[in-house]
């Protein structure tokens, strides 16, 4: 194994809630109501594909553009508020230093992604790429965006870490391993079985991750 690939939203970042409440705000400007709870599970997905998850195909026809609009100007607001994950910058160093190529794959929208990442201390100098989604490359849960960080940095074998069903079912896709992480508010039981091989607390606990110190 030479790559590890990591999501941003909820792994390196604690952001999940400031994106459930965004996204809860936008549904609600355009007269949606969408239970927090139910948001909550559909964050890590793809940004496209959200409002259909959460509202049905009619209304991300009609009104989808809007939503994610308005969803980007909350969560905007809200960045101040948003800090690393605990350990998220020494997980960071610690993969250098074991000599792992570190690719970010990110659903998100790649200005934020970027200003995300910069909240790890850090951590845009010890990533060696990021890949985005493009018409090209599907949002996850599909294994796009894995399959091409492994491709764009010449890898040979990966590792994915990731916070939820979506990274670990676009991993299992993939065919690769995931270690998940509990800063994305998904239980152990779930992440297991839909595709985790080990569930850690937060980046400071994957550390010890005997996976990544080979």
């Amino acid at each position: 194994m030479d790559t590890v690939v990591l999501d941003v939203d909820g792994t390196l970042v604690d952001s999940v809630y400031a994106r459930t409440l965004a996204w809860k705000a936008a549904f609600r400007e355009v007269g949606i109501e969408v239970p927090s709870h139910r948001i909550h599970r559909a964050i890590g997905m793809g940004g496209d594909r959200v409002v259909a998850h959460l509202a049905g195909d009619a209304v991300a026809h009609g009104v989808g553009d809007e939503v994610r609009r308005r969803h980007r100007e909350y969560f905007e607001r809200l960045l101040p508020d948003i800090t690393a994950t605990d350990g998220a910058a020494e997980l960071l160093e610690h993969l250098r230093q074991y000599q792992f190529q570190v690719v970010v794959a990110s659903s998100g929208e790649p200005d934020l992604t970027s200003r995300l990442l910069e909240l790890v201390d850090g951590g845009p100098a010890l990533v060696q790429r990021i890949v985005w989604s493009s018409p090209s490359i599907a949002t996850k849960p599909a294994p796009d965006l894995f399959q091409a960080a492994l491709q764009q940095v010449g890898g040979t074998e990966a590792i994915v870490i990731g916070d939820s069903v979506w990274d670990t079912q676009a991993a299992r896709a993939a065919g690769l391993a995931c270690l998940a992480v509990r800063t994305g508010g998904f239980d152990d039981a779930e992440l297991l079985a839909n595709g985790a091989t080990a569930v850690y607390e937060d980046p400071r606990e994957l550390l010890k991750a005997p996976e990544l110190s080979v």
